[in-house]
């Protein structure tokens, strides 16, 4: 290759590094600016629940985020926002399940939630209610919203954070309870409150009809007497109407004993 050749090629090399170069310090540059620059606006976005409905609102969040902050995020230094601790001070409120903060090209601080979402409603035997959620997380009643979800009354234990870990546990046979009957279409449209008495025993209430369901103790043979219920409202049921019986007992092996009125 020829000196002149040589010569073209290294400056095309050095430009292209010079290029490189200046890119990289007028994209830090840019950065540092944008980090100087005030929060021009907090934007928060509070993903619904599957029915439409929000246990916490926008306004709530930002009233989390002044709490934790000390004060508005507004017109403090982008570069003061710490993203982590402030999704981690979001995260210890009951109502939300996750949240995401972002700082956005306009310098304006972007707050995504994602709520808790309640399956049962519990009024337990000290006189406490709330919701828990498929974590087993615990969830205040919100002002916003009443959450259409089987109520549990009777000897329900307080709750604790690791019931769930508990080899037994009456408040963990209440939540597999829930769940199962939120897994079965029909389960889930009948029931609408389950009683849990002094024998560790839950009673069930249907919407429809006059009578209850006395299920027992939750065991491995929960499935079978559901089926043996199941069987007897597509059999009985139909022919003899809702109110015929006062309660349905499911408690002896392979049979459904009914108590008239």
């Amino acid at each position: 290759m020829s000196t002149e050749k040589q010569s073209k090629t290294s400056f095309r090399r050095i430009a292209w590094v010079g290029g490189a170069f200046l890119t990289v310090l007028l994209l830090v540059a840019a950065a540092a600016r944008k980090r100087e620059m005030a929060v021009v606006a907090t934007i928060v976005e509070v993903e619904p629940l599957p029915a439409g409905a929000l246990l916490i609102d926008s306004a709530d969040v930002i009233r989390l985020i002044e709490r934790s902050m000390g004060s508005s995020l507004d017109e403090q230094p982008a570069g003061n926002i710490d993203s982590d601790r402030l999704e981690r001070a979001l995260e210890e409120d009951p109502f939300v399940k996750n949240a995401e903060v972002a700082l956005l090209a306009n310098s304006a601080i972007k707050v995504n939630i994602e709520q808790r979402d309640p399956i049962l409603r519990i009024m337990d035997n000290a006189g406490a209610q709330y919701y828990i959620d498929m974590d087993g997380a615990r969830i205040p009643l919100s002002k916003h919203f009443t959450a259409r979800t089987l109520v549990a009354t009777g000897q329900v234990p307080p709750h604790t954070p690791e019931f769930l870990q508990k080899k037994k546990h009456l408040l963990k046979d209440l939540y597999h309870l829930t769940n199962f009957l939120r897994e079965d279409a029909f389960w889930n449209a009948l029931f609408e409150q389950v009683h849990l008495n002094g024998r560790g025993e839950f009673l069930l209430v249907p919407k429809i009809g006059d009578h209850v369901v006395m299920l027992g103790k939750w065991d491995a043979d929960a499935a079978d007497k559901f089926n043996r219920l199941k069987i007897f409202y597509q059999e009985a049921m139909s022919r003899e109407g809702w109110q015929k019986y006062r309660m349905l007992d499911l408690r002896y092996r392979g049979q459904v004993v009914c108590e008239k009125r």
